[in-house]
């Protein structure tokens, strides 16, 4: 396979806050100032206070990587990690300020919805001149243009100026036109999330087509791990500008979890004392049947959460909410205190406390889990401040004891009684 993109060393630099003054007589003023060691005559007032501040801010630093052709990527990372820079880069919307950027192909971005329409020309229109763009001829879009406009599943407005579109039109007319025209790398960064849950199932399912099919290269970013690992076969994991890991899409979304979960994977967590809460977790402990502290199940033994907290005054309505999740955030088990007979956080004696949450045997199937755990008062009351702990840490489900074999994924694991009883004769069925 050939390479498709490579990245030697690339860094961005961003200069933070006004550049200029806005006149170029002012520029040059605040120029010549500098140049004979001057005060700056429009420097603002107690600048030197803040001269510890920098003013550069590096989006990208010192990136380098090889996607070959036909792979689909997904870019991962927290929000400001420096992905849609990337991206941009890649689309020669911008330039790096160091390293280089080598691509082998025409690019078709989706970096923003509505990128590259012009909001005056129709839909079938911006079809052409989006082809135009690409260096392709009227009689090749002519014979894709059809299957372009049925994609999109907006036929009754083609010719209607984009300007009036809605956000979700623009997107499945953009990604229609990005995935029928003539190109050989693919970006989309996010802008999938503005579609319906069934058109962005169907433009994953066709990104992975043209990728097997024509051999095209795919680079996909969203926070959505479900869509990330569904569709892509390798991973870049950028945090603060720089790369934390690259190869299969499984392992660096595992790398991103551990990383957004730092400290939290161990069998329990601890928390220190906030005299400012009223009510707050000091502990989580996860335990098994033997109240042995256990990062690892088996489906056959339930989990056993216990909770340390403290109540510093009774707190009328409080209830407690855990939910358990995948590592990709699809929840699978949800609990609210409330929804017990009596609940014990409601108007809780003051002093330390200990809860405990069972979740049975064969509940769960296979898989590593996070816990979020979050509490707040249901009655409007001023003053209150309660905890709010969010995800808390991770867990694993594996199978060693029944018939389906070791470790093996299921999407559950609940254990439903086998019943029989005896068959009719066949001269009674024939009845």
């Amino acid at each position: 396979m050939s390479i498709a993109i490579r990245a030697d060393h690339v860094s961005k630099e961003y200069r933070l806050g006004i550049i200029n003054h806005g006149m170029l007589y002012k520029d040059m003023q605040s120029w010549a100032a500098r140049r004979f060691g001057r005060q700056d005559p429009h420097e603002k007032i107690g600048k030197q206070r803040f001269e510890d501040q920098t003013d550069r801010f590096w989006a990208l630093k010192d990136v380098s990587f090889e996607i070959e052709q036909g792979d689909r990527v997904g870019i991962i990372g927290r929000n400001g990690a420096g992905k849609s820079t990337l991206l941009k880069i890649l689309s020669r919307i911008t330039e790096p300020t160091e390293g280089i950027i080598k691509l082998r192909g025409r690019v078709a971005s989706l970096l923003e919805v509505g990128t590259g329409f012009h909001p005056e020309l129709t839909g079938r229109d911006n079809i052409y001149l989006s082809g135009a763009i690409r260096g392709m001829k009227k009689r090749e879009i002519d014979g894709k243009i059809d299957e372009i406009i049925d994609f999109s599943e907006i036929e009754k407005f083609i010719d209607t100026p984009v300007k009036r579109y809605s956000s979700g039109m623009y997107v499945r007319l953009a990604f229609a036109v990005a995935a029928h025209l003539d190109s050989e790398i693919i970006l989309a960064d996010e802008v999938l999330a503005v579609g319906d849950q069934a058109f962005q199932k169907k433009c994953l399912g066709k990104m992975e087509d043209v990728s097997k099919s024509q051999g095209r290269t795919v680079i996909f970013v969203s926070h959505n791990m479900g869509a990330v690992k569904s569709l892509c076969t390798q991973g870049i994991l950028l945090n603060a500008g720089s790369v934390l890991a690259i190869g299969d899409i499984d392992i660096v979304a595992r790398r991103y979890v551990d990383n957004g979960l730092e400290g939290r994977q161990g069998t329990s967590i601890s928390y220190p004392e906030d005299g400012a809460k009223d009510f707050q977790a000091l502990r989580i402990m996860l335990l098994n049947q033997k109240h042995e502290e256990m990062n690892v199940f088996d489906v056959s033994e339930e989990v056993i959460i216990e909770l340390d907290c403290i109540s510093r005054r009774p707190i009328p309505g409080l209830q407690g909410y855990l939910l358990v999740a995948s590592t990709e955030g699809a929840p699978i088990i949800a609990c609210d205190s409330s929804e017990t007979e009596n609940n014990p956080l409601d108007r809780m004696p003051v002093g330390g406390r200990r809860l405990r949450l069972k979740i049975p045997a064969f509940l769960l199937g296979v898989g590593e889990y996070q816990l979020y755990l979050n509490f707040t008062s249901s009655r409007s009351m001023t003053g209150v401040n309660v905890d709010s702990p969010k995800e808390v840490c991770l867990f694993n489900v594996v199978d060693n004891t029944t018939k389906r074999g070791p470790n093996r994924r299921a999407a559950t694991s609940v254990l439903i009684k086998w019943e029989d009883s005896a068959l009719s004769t066949v001269s009674d069925t024939k009845e």
